[in-house]
């Protein structure tokens, strides 16, 4: 079968490569490939700056944001051929870690999960998959093509969960919320606020007409050019960050409000120092109670919440964020940026 590979820690690796067809467990699903998205992740696999094979393989299948088709189920099992799934990413470390043992993974203690198509797992970038069934999460066949933004749903998914948990320690009764940036991620976020009912703006540093008509489109207010005076002007109950920006993440710290909820969700390089006054920001946040939460990955129970929430959102809303279609025999295509980008697809059967 083809499939789509990197050598991890070799830049410019990735090829579609014949590889053998997988066999299923009795405890797994055989599974028809029929997209991935690509990411961040993705690219810098691709540019070699991490990535682990499985143990005794020079190649990693990868592709970690899955969709596909139920071909074989074990008897008995709760998922039948032709059923839409997706493929949770993480599993949890052998020993296990107690997070782990309670099946937040996602939380993994020690670091030594795996993780399909980025650590030591194949992942889900080929014409045929398996997966176990306790890692697999079936979708609203109404979804169709849409139903490859699970696992970056599920990613926004457990966001909101942890602001909510960490909110509530306390009487928490939130309006409003800043997203910034507006990529995948955080056009999912405002999705998810806006099924929370919450009043929501996104800031996106430049100003893309394709981003505004989509914010629009889920009754947000759309932003860009002045983070701190938009900050200022709203006063946000919680803000998300996808960015991972340092000079953006100085503006939001610079800006916090009296028991507001932070979440970072995006990772960056390392940057330039900002000059950011950190004591003085430290007090602002002790003397406040703001909270500041760092969120990544999901466990089952968020790919469920992923699965919810896509179901309910209206389809064509979806399919405007899949800007790009290409075919797995043209893979390479999907790794380039094009003006206008949102998620980008590859076609697992083209």
């Amino acid at each position: 079968m083809r499939a789509l590979t990197i050598t991890p820690g070799t830049a410019d690796s990735l090829a579609v490569t014949d590889m053998p067809t997988p066999e299923p467990a009795a405890d797994e699903l055989l599974v028809t490939g029929l997209a991935i998205g690509v990411c961040g992740t993705d690219r810098e696999l691709n540019g070699g700056q991490y990535g682990w094979a499985p143990p005794g393989e020079e190649l990693l299948i990868i592709g970690h944001e899955s969709l596909g088709r139920v071909e074989a189920a074990p008897e008995g099992s709760a998922f039948a051929p032709g059923d839409l799934i997706a493929g949770v990413v993480r599993r949890p470390d052998p020993v296990p870690c107690p997070a782990c043992a309670h099946g937040e993974f996602d939380m993994c203690r020690n670091g030594e999960y795996t993780e399909r198509g980025i650590k030591e797992l194949p992942g889900f970038g080929s014409e045929q998959w398996v997966v176990k069934q306790d890692f697999s999460v079936k979708l609203d066949p109404s979804l169709g093509r849409t139903g490859v933004l699970m696992e970056p749903t599920s990613v926004v998914a457990k966001a909101w969960d942890q602001v909510f948990r960490v909110g509530e320690r306390a009487f928490f009764d939130p309006a409003s919320v800043v997203i910034v940036g507006g990529g995948t991620i955080g056009l999912l976020a405002a999705l998810l606020g806006r099924q929370r009912g919450l009043d929501v703006h996104l800031y996106n540093a430049t100003q893309r007409d394709n981003k505004e008509e989509l914010v629009d489109r889920l009754g947000g207010q759309f932003h860009s050019g002045d983070l701190p005076g938009v900050l200022a002007e709203v006063k946000p109950d919680i803000v998300l960050d996808t960015t991972g920006d340092s000079a953006t993440l100085a503006d939001i710290l610079e800006a916090v409000t009296p028991y507001q909820v932070v979440c970072l969700l995006g990772m960056h390089d390392p940057q330039e120092p900002t000059g950011l006054d950190l004591a003085s920001i430290g007090k602002t946040i002790v003397l406040d109670n703001v909270a500041i939460v760092g969120s990544v990955n999901a466990n089952v129970d968020h790919w469920k919440q992923a699965a919810a929430a896509l179901a309910a959102a209206d389809e064509e809303w979806l399919t405007s964020l899949l800007s790009r279609t290409v075919p797995l025999s043209q893979a390479l295509e999907a790794f380039e940026h094009h003006p206008g980008d949102i998620k980008v697809v590859i076609d697992l059967q083209e």
